[in-house]
């Protein structure tokens, strides 16, 4: 039976996640996962498809005391800021690495997911990530994860799992992780955040082509072609009904098809 392997939170939109053993639901999403966002002056999101200098952030959230800290890989001087009591002092810093303003803003609610209509938390297979970081040289199981960013990592015994977690464009794969009820929606559309190294956000040649030929190649006689107008997918958008919200996911819990 596939279970939960790793839970993954991004309290930052577009910074490091935290990797938790078990995690709330709220109102339809992860608790703490995209709870804050950068934001420029038109208060448009500032987040790695526009800005690759974010991979060179190094950060790290507290939930419990509301800090998090911030550091450019490869500098032992790290900033810790309350996010609370310091966001101006954050922005400060944000926005001297960056070299313009930007601003950090919080939705504690259900997050700033990039798929609003489908905003509960993404999931793949360990597998699978293992099994795509072997198209690649130099590349292993770790950061393939790292350039996905999904929130649940299921160990289900075989790549391209998670691709039985979804149905048409007209309908949802209702399945479980532990007592949460989600909806899969669709193949995860992908953006150019995966062909970037997740340490110094240098583009890895070639890297689009191969995944979009390989992927090709390996997709599953269970995967629902109607959603592959294009072979740059990977991971599964879900959404989580009401009836759900509040419950809560752990490590270990049985990941089930309804």
């Amino acid at each position: 039976m596939p279970t939960v392997a790793s839970l993954r939170v991004h309290p930052v939109k577009s910074l490091d996640p935290l990797e938790l053993d078990a995690v709330d639901v709220n109102a339809g999403a992860l608790r703490h996962d995209r709870e804050y966002a950068i934001v420029d002056e038109d208060r448009e999101f500032v987040n790695g498809k526009r800005e690759p200098a974010l991979h060179r952030l190094a950060s790290d959230y507290d939930p419990e005391r509301r800090e998090l800290s911030v550091r450019e890989r490869g500098d032992d001087d790290c900033a810790t800021f309350s996010m609370d009591a310091e966001r101006g002092e954050l922005n400060a810093w944000l926005s001297a690495f960056l070299d313009y303003p930007v601003s950090v803003v919080r939705d504690a609610s259900g997050g700033m997911p990039d798929d609003t209509d489908a905003d509960g938390p993404t999931v793949i297979a360990r597998e699978t990530a293992a099994e795509i970081a072997g198209w690649y040289d130099g590349i292993d199981t770790d950061e393939m994860l790292r350039r996905l960013r999904p929130n649940i990592v299921v160990e289900a015994g075989e790549p391209f799992w998670e691709d039985r977690l979804y149905a048409d464009r007209g309908s949802v794969q209702r399945f479980s992780v532990g007592d949460v009820d989600l909806e899969g929606v669709q193949p995860c559309q992908r953006c150019a955040v995966p062909t970037r190294d997740p340490v110094t956000g240098a583009e890895t040649p070639g890297f689009r082509e191969t995944f979009i030929e390989q992927r090709a190649a390996t997709l599953p006689a269970w995967a629902n072609r109607d959603w592959f107008d294009h072979h740059f997918r990977v991971m599964v958008n879900t959404r989580i009904p009401e009836e759900s919200w509040g419950e809560t996911v752990e490590v270990g819990d049985r990941v089930e098809r309804k």
